[in-house]
């Protein structure tokens, strides 16, 4: 078994001890401060600003959330990715018990605070981070209820993450497909990045202790079925899953079997590393007039099929810094000056597949000398929307499946979407120069399907 933690500390900003707990004896408070000095040291320099430190014997990891660090110390060879994780579940059960994990709420729940890290970890080793079996027997004035004769059957079982005798008058699946596609274009309208982030993201309502079954297009389970990938099949890359997932079923036949646990939980992240198509290509001409104005000419077109449609389209485009009395005008939506980012803004409610779309502006530059100034900055062009009804990575309609034994009846409900996403272009702004970037969101595709 891995090496386990030594001690949890959680320290506000200034490296000072709020709550800790010491878990095997081998450590002491003093490690704190010898972290946050290692921190400090480390701080002016980004590239090696890790959340694993290592001094002295001990080795430190730590994320940080709102003005609260959250720190392990270890003396043996610990599984660093896994007490990492276990620091994001941390975070998540405070803020489930607290709303908000802020300095101020740790200072008034601290003995809330010290019940929940005995019960998430024992002797260094992580046990139970569902905050909704948690809340079962450690309450707040919130949860309060009478003393129970023994813990929740969920603690004692094997299936920690749900709780027996759950009962639904209708039983319910609802599978959301969310996934992020992040672009990032030079200025030669090259694409120097692509890359599609997914999560299944689910909420189920089922009766007793349902086994589901899901099954995806995966590449590596239709080959292994001797069927043809052509067209249908997908690549998943860096796959988390939850807890409840049986990984060696997974292995073996790459079929994703779990019992589920009660309410919204993310059953499975991953990354397909693709090339992707830029879904709103933007074009945009600069021309700079020597110590008078600054026009500029954009251009934004859609690159997908006419049956969809973006929505909350968001285009930022950086202007110089001292520019000044703007004047623009648009084809469709509505744009803005906004000095405090040094951008304009423009904003369209509703893009079809299949359009192009024009905006002209023209600002002022009181403090241009000359053509060949250099400008303080070349931020890139932002462009942000959502797509309803659309994938990227061909998880479609028909590839997911769900079943469920003892459940005779019940609705499943899936919906496919790619979400926010982002486009960066890198332009060489003051070039007189075409420059051109993409950024996506892409929202929800809807089926719904009875199993009987």
């Amino acid at each position: 078994m891995a090496g386990a933690a030594s001690a949890l500390f959680l320290l506000d900003i200034k490296g000072r001890v709020l709550v800790w707990r010491d878990y095997r004896g081998d450590v002491s408070a003093v490690q704190a401060e010898r972290f946050f000095t290692k921190l400090i040291e480390k701080e002016g320099d980004p590239e090696t600003q890790d959340p694993v430190v290592y001094d002295s014997g001990v080795t430190y990891m730590f994320i940080q959330h709102s003005n609260v660090y959250l720190m392990t110390a270890s003396r043996q060879n610990c599984n660093a990715a896994s007490l990492l994780l276990f620091l994001h579940r941390v975070v998540d059960v405070f803020k489930h018990y607290f709303e908000e994990l802020e300095e101020e709420s740790l200072r008034d729940n601290f003995v809330v605070v010290y019940e929940l890290l005995d019960e998430m970890m024992d002797f260094g080793y992580p046990q139970y981070t569902e905050a909704k079996i948690l809340s079962e027997f450690i309450k707040t004035d919130a949860y309060r209820m009478e003393v129970s004769q023994r813990p929740p059957m969920a603690v004692t079982n094997a299936v920690s993450w749900r709780s027996e005798g759950i009962r639904y008058k209708k039983n319910e699946v609802f599978l959301d497909v969310v996934e992020s596609v992040n672009i990032l274009v030079n200025s030669n309208g090259q694409i120097i990045r692509s890359d599609v982030v997914g999560a299944l993201k689910m909420r189920t309502y089922l009766s007793g202790m349902p086994e589901c079954k899901l099954g995806l297009n995966d590449r590596v389970l239709l080959e292994a079925q001797g069927r043809t990938t052509k067209g249908k099949a997908i690549d998943l890359d860096d796959i988390k899953f939850h807890q409840c997932v049986r990984l060696a079923r997974f292995e073996n036949d790459r079929t994703i079997s779990f019992i589920p646990p009660d309410g919204s939980f993310d059953l499975m992240t991953y990354r397909l590393s693709t090339q992707v198509k830029p879904l709103i290509w933007v074009e945009a001409q600069v021309e700079r007039h020597s110590r008078s104005r600054i026009e500029f000419m954009v251009k934004a077109r859609s690159q997908f099929k006419e049956r969809s449609t973006a929505t909350n389209v968001e285009i930022e485009l950086p202007v110089p810094s001292d520019a000044t009395n703007p004047n623009i005008r648009t084809s469709m939506g509505s744009a803005s000056y906004a000095p405090e980012n040094d951008a304009l803004l423009w904003k369209i409610k509703s893009f079809p597949g299949g359009k192009e779309y024009m905006l002209r502006a023209e600002f002022k530059l009181p403090s241009v000398t000359s053509e060949e100034s250099t400008p303080e900055r070349k931020a890139p062009i932002r462009v942000k929307f959502e797509i309803p009804y659309f994938t990227v990575s061909g998880i479609q309609e028909g590839c997911c499946r769900i079943t469920a034994k003892f459940l005779p009846h019940f609705i499943a409900l899936i919906i496919y979407f790619v979400g926010a996403s982002l486009v960066l272009l890198r332009c060489p702004w003051y070039s007189e120069k075409w420059a051109r970037v993409s950024y996506g969101i892409l929202y929800p595709y809807t089926l719904a399907s009875r199993y009987e």
